[in-house]
């Protein structure tokens, strides 16, 4: 579904990615992990079209998208729920969820999208009527992924879900991008909360330094004396 390859990523002359590659399959779940600063978010925003590589090569799908306007490549179907979760605080919930369907192939299916993110997260039923910026942090961050959802994704890429969540509600969110998964979702995620990142998904790369330094199996990946004591602290 995604190939990136040998993309290179600068700022101000400072590389944030150097040659790096990863593929996605269809209906597979992948997770990017690392420390700070070691690329991940670049990687994911020159996927979505908010950076351009310096060089490489990004095909969804089996057709070029690096260099194309970040609203042409949502038109596509990837989809980013940014770290931040970068919604519109001022607005009622219900009107989140619905700017998430605002591409047309997207609207036809509004209301069977909406039920879908309300199955998934009632609690945004609940609140649909109250202003997003006064929500909890993990109640805005349900919100940010059903808001994703209702753009009907063919790949749908996260960058920190859980970040400055409580446990019990990293919990929510990871019981959820299960659930996402077995129903057939593709998606990229990139998380510090790495051995609940590594159990969730099939596949992992770990980046460092802005290079893809290991791949394979996330199971692998688990049991890889370098991951276990620089990632997992074992």
């Amino acid at each position: 579904m995604l190939k990136v390859q040998n993309i290179s990523i600068s700022y101000g002359g400072v590389k944030a990615l150097t040659n790096a590659s990863i593929l996605i399959e269809e209906s597979e779940i992948v997770t990017v992990i690392g420390s700070n600063g070691a690329g991940k978010t670049s990687l994911l925003k020159a996927i979505s079209g908010l950076l351009t590589p310096l060089s490489g090569r990004i095909e969804f799908l089996e057709e070029k998208v690096d260099g194309q306007p970040p609203y042409e490549i949502c038109k596509r179907g990837i989809i980013q729920v940014p770290e931040g979760r970068q919604l519109f605080p001022r607005m009622k919930v219900l009107h989140n969820l619905q700017m998430g369907a605002y591409l047309p192939e997207a609207r036809k299916y509004l209301e069977d999208s909406l039920r879908r993110v309300y199955q998934l997260f009632p609690i945004l039923q609940q609140r649909k009527s109250q202003v997003a910026g006064l929500l909890s942090g993990g109640e805005q961050q349900m919100l940010a992924i059903g808001r994703a959802l209702m753009s009907k994704p063919k790949l749908l890429m996260l960058d920190e879900p859980s970040e400055g969540l409580a446990p019990v509600v990293t919990d929510q969110i990871f019981d959820t991008l299960k659930i996402l998964g077995e129903q057939g979702t593709t998606i990229l995620l990139v998380s510090q909360e790495v051995a609940r990142s590594l159990e969730l998904s099939d596949r992992a790369y770990v980046l460092e330094n802005g290079k893809v330094v290991m791949a394979g199996k996330s199971e692998e990946l688990m049991n890889n004396d370098k991951v276990r004591e620089s990632y997992l602290g074992i």
